[in-house]
C-alpha cells in the first residue's frame, strides 16, 4: 500500500470513530456531542452566563445559544435571569438534565485528551504539526469548528 493510502485510510479510521461514538451518545442520551459539552460546563462552572460557558466550551456565543435553545425546549436546561443583574442570564440543568448528563458517556475527546497529554512534548508538537498540515491539504484550515470529535449536527440528534 502507497503511502498516502495508509494517510487515507487512517483519516478514514479517525471518521468512522468519531461516527460510531456520535451514534452511540445518540442511541444512549438523545445528544449531540456538543450538547452534552455544554451540559457538563453548566454542571462543572454552576451559575453560569452563556458569555462564560462560550468561553469555556470554545464555541462562539451564537453556537451556544442555538444549543441552549434546543436543550431548554427538551426540558434539560432553564435560563434565569440574575437577581442582581438584571443584564445577565445564567444556565441551570433541570432534574431532567442532571438525570440525562449522569447517564451520558463520556464525549470521544475527553479519552483522546487523556491520551495525548501523556506523550511527549515533542510528540504533541509533532501530531500538531502534521495534523494541520494535514488539514491545510484538505482545505479545511479555515473552518471555525469547536473542538469536539463528533459528527452531524451540532443542534440537534440525528
Amino acid at each position: 500500500m502507497e503511502k498516502f493510502e495508509e494517510v487515507l485510510v487512517s483519516i478514514r479510521q479517525i471518521i468512522r470513530a468519531i461516527d460510531l461514538h456520535s451514534k452511540r451518545l445518540s442511541k444512549v442520551a438523545g445528544l449531540t456531542g456538543p450538547q452534552l459539552i455544554l451540559m457538563r460546563s453548566i454542571k462543572e462552572l454552576g451559575e453560569v452566563t452563556i458569555r462564560e460557558l462560550s468561553s469555556n466550551t470554545n464555541m462562539s456565543q451564537a453556537t451556544a445559544t442555538t444549543i441552549l435553545d434546543r436543550l431548554e425546549r427538551n426540558g434539560y436546561v432553564i435560563r434565569v435571569r440574575s437577581v442582581n443583574d438584571k443584564r445577565k442570564v445564567h444556565a441551570h440543568l433541570t432534574d431532567a438534565g442532571e438525570e440525562l448528563l449522569s447517564k451520558a458517556p463520556q464525549p470521544l475527546q475527553e479519552e483522546f485528551v487523556t491520551q495525548f497529554q501523556q506523550l511527549e512534548d515533542w510528540e504533541q508538537s509533532l501530531i500538531l504539526s502534521c495534523v494541520q498540515r494535514l488539514s491545510g491539504m484538505m482545505n479545511a484550515d479555515n473552518y471555525d469548528v469547536a473542538p469536539v470529535l463528533e459528527l452531524g449536527s451540532i443542534t440537534k440528534s440525528e
